[in-house]
């Protein structure tokens, strides 16, 4: 059996289209959904990434306010801007980008921005929302690993979900999703990390595997029970003289011996990783909508 390759490009090219489409409706009521992104520093990963959240925008017809600010920002001044933006009706949504900058404290900023505009879903007010099941933001990692399941076909009500790794981004909310009382959780959850005894005991038990922990190869084909549903969040560096960069990327999971054993994949790339971006215009639109009255809070 070799598995069927779970295509996120396509899933995510799939909601872009719904998401246009909702975009121009808006519009057409005078409704122009607004994304404020912060980047601080020159990180070219991090560079790489404001720059294809903001050619999708364009793509979509959401308003994008870039703001790239030197690495030596103070976080006094960084705060300013948020607390500009927390303010400004044309933005619905709020994104810093992360990693910040060594001399700044990366809660204390996530924390000032306005839960209603929280798009990426790290405040803790959109944290303790999705835990205790009210509507809130979620996540977009986590969010876009459920789109994949539900879009895909996979039962998630009554399947056993195991998730290695336990993040703050995807592997505690993606179990909270996954738990909860809903048509797109009902699952039992188990959650395996760095301190888990025999985890292949654990994610052979798997009727979808979610691998989260960044690290490559995590997941063998001796780990995964037949006909699982195998979800790679990882994206991992490894070295590669044959390729320009010097560089490839790869997942958590070993990917051409597990897809002989699973009924579905994803691949990396081309998985989970188109989700994310899609994701946050998600809840920037859902947040446009909510500001408007059009969306009950």
């Amino acid at each position: 059996m070799t598995a069927t390759i779970i295509d996120g490009k396509q899933v995510a090219a799939d909601i872009r289209a719904e998401l246009k489409a909702e975009v121009a409706s808006l519009k057409a009521k005078g409704i122009v959904p607004g994304l404020g992104v912060i980047l601080v520093g020159d990180d070219p990963a991090s560079n790489s990434y404001v720059t294809a959240k903001e050619r999708t925008c364009e793509e979509l017809g959401i308003y994008s306010d870039d703001n790239r600010l030197p690495a030596e920002t103070s976080q006094d001044e960084l705060m300013a801007l948020i607390g500009k933006m927390n303010a400004d009706p044309k933005i619905n949504g709020i994104l810093v980008q992360l990693p910040l900058p060594k001399h700044m404290n990366e809660s204390e900023v996530l924390f000032a921005i306005n839960p209603d505009k929280d798009v990426d879903g790290f405040h803790p007010v959109s944290v303790g929302k999705m835990v205790v099941g009210e509507k809130a933001f979620l996540s977009c990692t986590p969010h876009g690993v459920l789109h994949l399941l539900i879009r895909s076909g996979v039962k998630i009500d009554g399947a056993h979900v195991v998730i290695v790794g336990r993040s703050n981004i995807v592997g505690k909310p993606l179990a909270n999703m996954l738990i909860q009382k809903s048509p797109t959780g009902n699952a039992t959850v188990t959650v395996c990390h760095t301190r888990t005894k025999d985890l292949a005991c654990h994610t052979r038990q798997a009727d979808i595997l979610v691998a989260a922990a960044g690290r490559p190869n995590t997941i063998t084909a001796d780990m995964v029970k037949d006909g699982a549903v195998v979800i790679d969040v990882g994206v991992n560096r490894i070295e590669d003289a044959g390729k320009k960069s010097g560089y490839r990327l790869v997942g958590d999971v070993d990917f051409e011996a597990v897809k002989e054993k699973a009924s579905l994949i994803t691949p990396v790339p081309g998985g989970v990783g188109p989700m994310t971006i899609t994701m946050l215009m998600v809840n920037t639109v859902l947040s446009a909508k909510r500001a408007a009255g059009i969306e009950p809070l």
